[in-house]
């Protein structure tokens, strides 16, 4: 499918959702990268919003763009890691525009806006599916190196339940291109910053329980951002430590994007669906991890949050 469309297009996008993770930036560069190994005749340029530092070891990452070119019409635009067209960010009049569409998602809430999809719920990563898609024996150690990045990520190390027997098979062969897998992990999933330890202590430190323990939430806010000196990516990571504490169920991390208006995280063990909770309110990701965007005070969050995470409590 995907080696047909790369065949009859000549000018090539390839886009990510706002604030790129490493499965979007791994997907997005590795296929970038295949496109440049094997079409030599192609013309393809990655759109994207700034990526997080440690992940400019990735050698084409030289070469993403945050602004769009006006007056540009691309043959095929092909959209990573992304559950809908406002996921986009920047990019999308890029993606009106192009005379063919293709999404590769794994996103559960992804209801096929594209004009071709290749959608699976059940992937650990938009990095496997984007594996699937090439052919194996003309995959280079760079394209691999993005790869697995997306799926470390995605994946928490391969701790989570989307980690299939067919997700390690996977990573086994692209650690057989030669790539330093455990650098990888280390410098772009454990290593954190000074500002980013401090932030995350701070997250911790003023976190609360509730729901008999079975929740757990905490909150940033723009000036205490400012104060520490980080940004939004500088944040990746704390949901998923709050989600470790014994006994919850579902956490809940939360940054301020302006005056009460809050980009919310949440991740979830084994009886909440998360991705309901987050559509309920416009959101949406996976089961175990979801998003949304809520105004109001922290408090507010938490409040209409509960009524949903408490409905599927009540079922258990």
């Amino acid at each position: 499918m995907l080696n047909k469309m790369l065949k009859d297009a000549v000018t090539i996008a390839i886009g990510g959702h706002i604030r790129p993770d490493g499965d979007c930036v791994g997907s997005c560069i590795g296929l970038y990268q295949y496109i440049k190994d094997n079409y030599k005749d192609k013309k393809a340029d990655v759109y994207l919003e700034e990526i997080p530092d440690s992940f400019h070891f990735l050698k084409p990452a030289d070469v993403i763009r945050h602004e769009i070119p006006a007056d540009v019409t691309y043959d095929l635009f092909i959209c990573l890691d992304c559950g809908d067209k406002g996921r986009l960010g920047f990019s999308a009049p890029l993606f009106d525009r192009a005379k063919r569409t293709f999404c590769i998602d794994h996103h559960i809430s992804n209801k096929g806006f594209a004009s071709d999809s290749y959608v699976v719920p059940d992937a650990s990563s938009t990095c496997e599916l984007v594996y699937q898609l090439l052919d194996e024996e003309k995959i280079s150690p760079q394209t691999a190196e993005a790869l697995y990045l997306g799926i470390v990520h995605d994946t928490g190390v391969f701790q989570y339940s989307c980690a299939e027997p067919s997700t390690f098979r996977m990573a086994a062969k692209l650690l057989e291109k030669g790539i330093d897998g455990p650098r990888i992990i280390q410098e772009t999933f454990y290593e954190k910053t000074y500002a980013q330890n401090q932030i995350l202590g701070r997250a911790l430190l003023e976190s609360i329980l509730f729901m008999d323990k079975k929740c757990i939430a905490t909150y940033i806010t723009k000036k205490t951002m400012d104060f520490y000196g980080v940004v939004p990516k500088d944040l990746e990571g704390i949901v998923s430590q709050l989600r470790l504490t014994k006994g919850v169920e579902v956490a809940i991390f939360m940054y301020e994007l302006e005056k009460n208006v809050y980009k919310v995280s949440l991740r979830s063990k084994e009886n909440v669906d998360v991705c309901k909770v987050a559509g309920y309110f416009g959101g949406g990701g996976h089961k175990r991890a979801a998003g949304l965007t809520m105004a109001g005070t922290c408090y507010d969050v938490i409040n209409n949050l509960s009524g949903q995470i408490e409905a599927q409590l009540d079922e258990v």
